[in-house]
């Protein structure tokens, strides 16, 4: 696990895997993720997944890994693309939010799309819930899109996916 929150060790720990931490800055951004290319590649990791890792990918990784880098976003895209979406959902006032994992692309959370689930939201609901709501479809998007992608049960064809059962 190569992480950039230190916070979560203790999963790498429970699951004898080793956890890596790289502190990623705007003046260390290119060499850290060198350093990771360079892991990525003495391990033979020929798929990656993002989760709480809110860095723009370089164009030269999502090159070396096209189809094999999956992201999961907070909210159901393509609304609310970017930093924030529950807040930007909650002012809008939406009914359901959602959750998306799609395959990274240049550009910013508009690729191709593996898995998306949704929840209803009221008048009711906080930011807070909207935010609680979403992080239980978080985790069940993102294994889903996982094991799909494992599964070789998504083909991509021009920025969308065909995903077979």
């Amino acid at each position: 696990i190569v992480s950039n929150h230190p916070d979560l060790a203790w999963v790498g720990e429970k699951f004898g895997i080793p956890y890596l931490v790289f502190h990623v800055t705007k003046e260390n951004k290119a060499e850290i993720e060198k350093a990771e290319m360079d892991l990525l590649a003495e391990n033979n990791i020929d798929f990656i997944v993002l989760a709480r890792y809110m860095q723009i990918i370089s164009e030269d990784m999502i090159n070396k890994y096209p189809n094999k880098i999956i992201n999961i976003h907070h909210s159901f895209l393509p609304a609310f693309v970017g930093a924030k979406p529950y807040h930007q959902a909650f002012e809008r006032g939406v009914k359901i939010i959602g959750a998306t994992s799609h395959y990274v692309t240049t550009e910013l959370d508009a690729g191709p799309i593996i898995e998306q689930d949704v929840a209803r939201v009221t008048h009711k609901d906080s930011v807070k819930s909207f935010i609680h709501k979403g992080e239980d479809l978080e985790k069940i998007v993102l294994s889903r899109a996982v094991e799909k992608h494992i599964d070789r049960k998504v083909l991509v064809y021009k920025n969308k996916t065909v995903v077979f059962s």
